[in-house]
């Protein structure tokens, strides 16, 4: 059987960029959750209007294989804000079927960090810049 790695990087693309853009496409009625959130932080609460940027903008470049592994790293730093923000106190614990208390915040990390090292794939918008 022969490989076919691009086919696999656009099925992973598809994948991390259409499950954020679910939750970003849920933020578009108002981010109040994540400036109470940042403001008990005591961050500025204007950031809460970069989850636009990081659950919406990247994952669209991500799906498209437009700057892929630029976008890769914003939404990289979206899901770390996500784990440090609201998630925290999961990093190290196990839910109640035994998994990883954020999995899916690792999945959507990982698949990001994996997209970063390989680039978009040849089915891709752009496939020429050294950012796909």
């Amino acid at each position: 059987m022969d490989k076919n790695t691009d086919l696999g990087l656009l099925i992973l693309r598809i994948a991390i960029s259409v499950l954020m853009l679910l939750h970003g496409i849920a933020k578009l009625g108002g981010v109040s959750g994540i400036e109470g959130m940042l403001g008990n932080a005591g961050l500025p609460t204007f950031l809460a209007y970069g989850v636009y940027v990081t659950e919406i903008i990247a994952p669209l470049f991500i799906l498209a294989g437009y700057r892929t592994r630029l976008a890769s790293i914003v939404y990289m730093f979206g899901v770390l804000v996500a784990i440090f923000l609201v998630h925290s106190g999961d990093v190290f614990s196990l839910n109640q079927h035994g998994g990883w208390g954020i999995e899916l915040l690792g999945l959507y990390l990982f698949g990001a960090v994996a997209l970063f090292f390989t680039g978009g794939g040849k089915i891709a918008v752009s496939t020429s810049n050294k950012w796909d």
